[in-house]
């Protein structure tokens, strides 16, 4: 089974000039756990997620007002349609984290968290 049949394609996307409250207001309000960061012409330069923030939240700062780009992780794995579901699990557990973005042709389609995967298996039939 390829991961194209279960990853958000609705993704919802962050720049680095966006600030943190901002972000967690958002993932906050969808549900999510991370998001990915992308540039002007929409490539991906990195990914936030919740534990990134809340790290950063315990040393006290102007949260308001800092940029994505201060938390983000900028060494991004990605996954593909392609990919079946058991290799990007795999993938999410070797390397701690909790969500990636899919990618096709450089871009961000959709991205794929532990929840999708446990959803899947959850629901699997």
């Amino acid at each position: 089974m390829k991961i194209s049949d279960i990853y958000k394609k609705n993704v919802y996307k962050v720049t680095q000039t966006d600030n943190i409250k901002r972000v967690l207001e958002v993932l906050n309000e969808l549900s999510l756990n991370g998001v990915p960061v992308v540039d002007e012409g929409d490539n991906l330069v990195g990914m936030v997620v919740k534990a990134d923030i809340y790290r950063f939240l315990i040393d006290p700062g102007h949260y308001d007002t800092c940029p994505v780009d201060w938390v983000m992780t900028k060494k991004v794995l990605t996954a593909n349609e392609e990919d079946g579901i058991k290799e990007v699990a795999k993938k999410l557990r070797d390397n701690e984290i909790v969500a990636m973005p899919v990618i096709k042709e450089d871009k961000v389609i959709g991205s794929i968290s532990i929840e999708d995967i446990l959803d899947y298996y959850i629901n699997e039939k």
